[in-house]
């Protein structure tokens, strides 16, 4: 692979210390390519104005801007760019809050270099990684999305309600999973309403956490 083929990343954390050390280890990694690195949260949005990255690593708790609202601006003014929130807070609030602004990852500081090396393979294929911890964490907490009903486990599930689930966990929207689909609108919100209903959830972050918990996004 060339130079021109290389992931280019930008790291964002607001301890320089974590900077350098993130730098090391990128470096360790094939076929990336650290272009910059920024401290100050609010300086991302004006850099990437003239300047173009295909991922993001960014630490969650930060001053000014988290790591939340700095993926929420993402995905508002530069949508191709993937977003992976590198951080020490494995507790289930925070998780759910960074899926629901759109991360493409969210990993453990304390992952191996070869799990991370793992997870930008996965996100820059259009797919979804979070560390097995993370997903252990989703899959104990419990919150409006769960009552004394047992969910559908997933043979219960039709082939496309699958393909629905999984679109969705994705973070498509109904009109773009049904142009992928080849379906109408009105069929999507349909398998929408059936998956709340035999999974037993309330919202999208809940589907979401099921087809995590049961590999259906890697």
């Amino acid at each position: 692979m060339n130079t021109t083929d290389r992931i280019k990343i930008l790291l964002v954390d607001d301890h320089q210390m974590i900077l350098e050390s993130l730098k090391l280890l990128f470096r360790r990694i094939p076929n990336v390519e650290i272009v910059n690195t920024i401290s100050d949260s609010r300086q991302v949005l004006p850099w990437l104005s003239t300047n173009k990255v295909d991922l993001i690593v960014s630490d969650f708790n930060m001053p000014y801007l988290s790591g939340v609202d700095l993926t929420l601006q993402i995905r508002q003014q530069h949508l191709a760019i993937k977003v992976i929130l590198l951080t020490m807070l494995e507790d289930a609030a925070h998780i759910r809050e960074a899926i629901k602004a759109g991360v493409n990852g969210y990993i453990l500081k304390k992952s191996e270099r070869e799990e991370l090396e793992r997870a930008i393979e996965l996100i820059m294929q259009g797919k979804r990684y979070f560390s097995p911890a993370i997903i252990d964490e989703l899959s104990a907490y419990t919150d409006e999305d769960q009552n004394n009903a047992q969910p559908a486990t997933i043979q219960n599930l039709t082939e496309r309600e699958i393909e629905v689930l999984k679109h969705i966990a994705m973070e498509y929207s109904s009109p773009e999973i049904a142009d992928k689909l080849f379906i109408s609108l009105s069929t999507v919100e349909t398998h929408r309403r059936n998956l709340f209903h035999k999974l037993n959830v309330k919202s999208a972050i809940g589907l979401t956490k099921y087809a995590l918990k049961h590999g259906l996004v890697e």
